[in-house]
């Protein structure tokens, strides 16, 4: 089969299904518009061409003016395809635009030596004839432009012709020039600069600049939550990137008939002026989970303005059966309050529901399946504060959390 123009070979080709489908038509009708060729290659044709394989029809061939410009005709040819997405259509007039002016400057070169090789042999010429150099002809007008030509961009052409430049932002141009929107534009210039790995993937159509550039900011932001530098700064001023509270909330204790003998806490309270008065160690962006029950409910979100936290939502531990206060439905579960310092982000949102059922641990230990999905979802330095038991990627604050690291590591 006839080698593809490197200039077609940027645009993508049918998927399956759809060539199928054209290889079907061509059979039954015929090869209605002929293959392209320049210089050789096909410039436009490389589907009609698999096509006729396919359907076993012989391809005719249509020979355009050697020396055309080839990424121009690509671009006429194929620009406006209804298979292509806005951000491919963007960054394949680019892709044009840029080996158009490659070419077009090795054209001028090629022009330049080959005219720099003619006035060589005429001077060679000069001298066979009288032995002399000829005296130096002056250069005219028109060499020192250059010639441009009908192919020639818009920029060469208007430095010859010294027109004022029209004030334009450059997207916007861009913009204009491959029927886009300017933030079509301006997504996939940053991505290709700064996440070429993603530009490459909405180049294929896999993603469009929008999410990408979602996912390039998740990416960055993880890379500066994970940095080493920022986090020995953080360690430094001791804060933190994500904090899970749970408060020794002033509790009194409930005599009842079900557990006649429970008359003391197994931990401290504290008051909830005490609680207000804690200085929470969040870095200036900062995720906030506060557990509570339902009687603490009010004091909690209080607390959340104390601690200048804004809430956002509440997550709800689902239980295996609970406490049952007489006259009222069953406690059979508990609530974890998300608020925020700034305006962190999360890392994933997939199967990150608010609601979740697991089952119970030791007394006010709060469920692993909760931490592991905070692990991933966030990043950076995070703590447990007022913890009941070592949490694996967080730091611990609390008592009972260092008597039980000095017990594991006994």
């Amino acid at each position: 089969m006839m080698e593809a123009h490197p200039a077609a070979n940027i645009f993508p080709m049918m998927d399956d299904v759809r060539l199928q489908e054209l290889a079907d038509d061509i059979k039954a009708n015929g090869l209605r518009v002929p293959i392209q060729v320049l210089d050789g290659k096909i410039i436009d044709g490389r589907n009609r061409m698999k096509a006729c394989e396919i359907a076993g029809v012989q391809p005719r061939f249509e020979h355009i003016d050697a020396g055309s410009n080839p990424w121009q005709l690509a671009w006429a040819l194929n620009g406006q395809r209804r298979d292509l997405t806005t951000d491919q259509r963007y960054i394949l007039w680019a892709e044009c635009a840029e080996n158009d002016r490659a070419w077009q400057e090795e054209q001028r070169r090629i022009q330049e030596e080959a005219n720099r090789k003619r006035a060589e042999a005429a001077k060679e010429r000069e001298r066979r004839e009288d032995g002399t150099l000829a005296a130096k002809r002056p250069t005219s007008a028109a060499t020192t432009c250059g010639t441009t030509g009908s192919g020639a961009s818009e920029t060469a052409q208007g430095a010859c012709q010294q027109e004022e430049p029209r004030p334009t932002r450059t997207s916007d141009k861009k913009a204009e020039l491959a029927n886009v929107d300017r933030g079509t534009v301006e997504r996939n210039d940053w991505l290709k600069r700064h996440h070429p790995d993603l530009h490459q993937q909405v180049k294929e159509g896999k993603l469009t600049s929008s999410r990408a550039r979602i996912i390039a900011k998740k990416q960055e932001k993880i890379a500066r939550l994970e940095d080493i530098s920022a986090q020995e700064v953080k360690a430094a001023e001791g804060v933190y990137d994500v904090i899970v509270l749970d408060p020794p909330w002033p509790m009194e204790k409930i005599e009842r008939d079900v557990r006649p003998n429970q008359a003391a806490f197994d931990y401290p309270t504290m008051s909830e002026a005490e609680l207000a008065a804690l200085e929470i160690p969040a870095a200036d962006d900062c995720h906030v989970w506060v557990w509570t029950t339902h009687k603490f409910l009010p004091m909690a979100f209080r607390l959340l303005d104390a601690w200048g936290l804004k809430y956002v939502c509440t997550f709800v531990w689902h239980k295996p059966g609970g406490f049952q206060p007489i006259g009222l439905p069953q406690y059979n579960c508990e609530f974890a309050l998300y608020a925020r310092k700034g305006a962190p982000v999360f890392l994933d949102t997939k199967a990150f529901p608010t609601c979740f059922y697991a089952p119970r641990g030791e007394h006010s230990e709060k469920p692993e399946e909760f931490y592991e999905v905070i692990r991933r979802v966030t990043g950076g330095r995070r703590l447990d504060m007022f913890n009941r038991r070592v949490i694996e990627g967080f730091d611990g604050w609390g008592n009972e959390a260092a008597d039980r690291q000095e017990a594991r590591v006994a």
